[in-house]
């Protein structure tokens, strides 16, 4: 069956779950008229999403993003330490950039929204977890449709990260960031790891398997640091920042 020129397997076969459909309409021999209307459209989506992002967020001043899990919940010690975070962050006259959502993302915009301070939010549309929380700017809250789009942002527009625990979104976030850094795409701002206990076996496994095999160097471990309180984070990004004499209050 077809609907505006896409054929749709779950509507062909009802009995195919969400991720089977996936897979069977990117394997299948897609039609011209697809091509043009879906793929080659998208294009302009795509655009769109980025000249929207870029016109809301060229004037915000320096930030800080943090990342971490969306299923920590406020009683969580990792949500009160990123609250605390973000509060002496914004104090520091950073805004803080999040994803947008619950736990960890929620945690982040309350803490500048607690300062006073910028409190922006690129959340993204998924099937669960995420919504938008009520600690975010109007004028600085964006949705996305594509995660590359919204990773962007994130990076562009942050003079600093800091990554509390979380799971697959976040270490995706992490390594971009850090291969940005790494490969000279972006300026070394500090990335700083909130947890050692946490993070403990992930850096184990970069010195023990990725330095041994040779597959990054030395070097790579200095682009993070790894602490375990609020003021040792918020005291990594001011050391940066007064190392190079800027003054970043708005």
């Amino acid at each position: 069956m077809e609907m505006d020129g896409t054929r749709d397997e779950s509507l062909v076969n009802p009995a195919l779950n969400i991720n089977e459909t996936k897979l069977h309409n990117s394997l299948r021999q897609k039609t011209w008229d697809e091509t043009i209307t879906k793929d080659s459209w998208m294009v302009f989506k795509v655009m769109a999403e980025f000249v929207d992002g870029y016109e809301k967020l060229a004037k915000i001043g320096p930030c800080v993003s943090i990342f971490g899990s969306a299923r920590l919940k406020p009683e969580s010690r990792y949500y009160e330490m990123a609250v605390e975070i973000a509060e002496k962050i914004t104090k520091l006259g950073f805004g803080i950039i999040t994803g947008g959502g619950p736990g960890i993302m929620e945690a982040g915009n309350k803490g500048a929204f607690n300062a006073q301070g910028r409190s922006i939010g690129l959340n993204i549309d998924l099937p669960f977890e995420q919504h938008f929380n009520p600690y975010i700017n109007k004028s600085y809250s964006m949705n996305f449709d594509y995660f590359f789009v919204r990773k962007v942002m994130f990076v562009k527009y942050s003079q600093g990260f800091v990554v509390m625990p979380g799971g697959f979104g976040t270490l995706d976030e992490l390594t971009e960031a850090m291969t940005l850094i790494q490969t000279n795409k972006i300026g070394r701002f500090p990335i700083v790891l909130v947890g050692s206990e946490f993070w403990g076996g992930l850096l184990d496994w970069f010195k023990a398997t990725l330095l041994k095999e040779g597959m990054i160097a030395e070097d790579d471990l200095e682009l993070y640091r790894v602490v375990d309180t609020a003021d040792e984070a918020v005291a990594h990004i001011k050391a940066f920042y007064d190392k190079y004499s800027v003054n970043v209050n708005f």
